[in-house]
């Protein structure tokens, strides 16, 4: 029986790629890119490529620090990627946009007993500011953040971490929720745990990952879980 669920924040509950979309537009922008459009697209290749090192285990903040000059240079224009990077966390810092339901998955999961637990890479700053700025903080039992562990997904210690922080958890009674196979499910397999992959927008699977549910909204995830 499910008593513990743990959530993925980027896109999984909080809308990551709007956050993205305004911040890396108005660097880009202020950065003196010719076409904005353009600009972005170079960006999304070069980042999707970062994120790829990073999930195989590479340091993740020099590649983060030259993502956008990287992208910058592309077009013949040099910057200060750190400094960026920089203006870059900033904006992320601020974004509090909710993905429509996400507030009210969780209030009902909690109403219901369930033990919610957060489950996300990132910079423990950010994510932190994100989940009290949102307001969706309050819902969760606990918090485990990549840069405040020491592991990220899909590294099986990210999650032997999690279900090991209590005597009462294991891969029997605790799921993963998250909308990267790449992180999210291909971890859950690692340690053997049960996973949802949330589909909204009903992608064809493209790795090996093997979710044990597909979600494509909230109610298939409450269906699931209740």
């Amino acid at each position: 029986m499910i008593k513990n669920i743990i959530f993925d924040l980027d896109d999984t509950l909080l809308d990551f790629q709007r956050g993205e979309y305004e911040g890396v537009r108005s660097i880009l922008k202020n950065a003196g890119a010719p076409d904005i459009e353009e600009a972005f697209k170079i960006y999304g290749q070069i980042n999707a490529n970062v994120w790829q090192q990073i999930e195989s285990g590479e340091a993740a903040q020099p590649l983060l620090n030259r993502r956008f000059s990287d992208t910058l240079n592309l077009l013949n224009i040099k910057s200060d990627g750190q400094q960026l990077e920089r203006i870059y966390r900033q904006h992320l810092n601020h974004n509090f946009h909710v993905i429509p339901g996400a507030t009210n998955l969780l209030k009902q999961l909690k109403s219901n007993g369930f033990r919610l637990i957060v489950g996300t890479n990132g910079v423990a700053k950010t994510q932190h500011e994100r989940l009290v700025g949102s307001g969706i903080n309050s819902y969760f039992d606990e918090i485990f953040i990549s840069e405040e562990i020491g592991y990220r997904k899909p590294e099986p210690q990210f999650f032997e971490t999690i279900l090991n922080n209590n005597p009462d958890r294991n891969i029997s009674n605790t799921v993963m929720v998250g909308d990267r196979l790449s992180a999210d499910i291909v971890g859950a397999n690692a340690v053997g745990m049960k996973s949802i992959w949330y589909n909204p927008h009903q992608n064809q699977a493209t790795s090996k990952a093997a979710p044990t549910y597909i979600a494509n909204d909230y109610q298939d995830i409450l269906n699931l879980i209740l």
